[in-house]
């Protein structure tokens, strides 16, 4: 891992976490939904948009985190497709500031070998911030770093949804076959494609739902709720999350095997 007093002081439980920690056992992806903006803006008697404002800090806080640490990807869940019915000024507050985003970062993101990937229904927003996140893509494609994906008009349900209608055209163009589908098929046709499933989900603000983000991928994904509202978040509350994603034991559905002593208490408790 890269520069690790940027992530920790020494001597912090933090730190030594980073030091000790097996490398292999770190989430290879790590999702979050970022909550918050609002209620920490309104704590300050501010306007719910300069909550928005400051919570542009945690994203580059939680980028600059993830490539420190070496992960494979951090998805970012940014506008879901729900939020246009939040209040027209909020609307066009936000979308300024994706493209301040673009703007100010391109060049960092760059610099710092991240690849960067929009997801969801990019063709629904403005013409100009669809060539901003076009200009991003190909200013980073050759980066072979963190793959950084933020969610733009974006929910699992439409995920799904659109992924079924193009299955229904190729099929009635005889282009696939029923056969030809399962659960790598699906995978290999989502937005996520090449990207593999989060192993931890953060959610900040404390809020206890998944809001339609990424349902097929978090299918056994670890969630890790943290009452940090999205803009006091950093690099730090990122290794606290994934200190405890290590410490925790994964199934996927299975079983861990008991040991000879304990196979009666195993039986018992299955």
């Amino acid at each position: 891992m890269k520069d690790l007093d940027r992530l920790a002081l020494p001597g912090t439980p933090e730190r030594d976490f980073l030091d000790q920690v097996d490398p292999s056992s770190l989430p290879r992806h790590v999702a979050i939904i970022m909550d918050g903006n609002g209620r920490w803006a309104q704590g300050r008697g501010l306007p719910r948009v300069e909550g928005h404002r400051a919570g542009i800090h945690a994203v580059r806080e939680a980028v600059e985190g993830a490539a420190r640490l070496e992960l494979e990807a951090l998805t970012l869940y940014a506008f879901s497709t729900e939020n246009w019915k939040r209040p027209r000024w909020e609307i066009r507050a936000l979308m300024a500031l994706l493209k301040e985003y673009l703007q100010k970062e391109l060049s960092a993101l760059v610099d710092n070998n991240i690849r960067f990937r929009p997801i969801g229904r990019i063709h629904e927003l403005e013409e100009d911030i669809q060539r901003g996140l076009e200009r991003a893509v190909a200013a980073t494609a050759s980066n072979t770093g963190l793959l950084f994906q933020i969610a733009l008009n974006y929910s699992g349900r439409a995920e799904l949804v659109d992924l079924g209608r193009r299955i229904a055209e190729w099929a009635a163009a005889g282009a696939l076959s029923p056969r030809e589908i399962d659960e790598q098929w699906v995978a290999a046709h989502l937005e996520t494609a090449g990207c593999p499933d989060p192993d931890l989900l953060i959610r900040t603000s404390g809020e206890l739902r998944v809001s339609n983000f990424l349902l097929w991928q978090i299918a056994y994904t670890e969630l890790y709720i943290t009452p940090v509202l999205w803009p006091d978040f950093t690099a730090l509350h990122l290794v606290r999350a994934v200190a405890d994603f290590v410490r925790r034991e994964r199934r996927f559905g299975g079983v861990v095997e008991p040991s000879p002593g304990n196979a009666e208490d195993e039986l018992e408790e299955t």
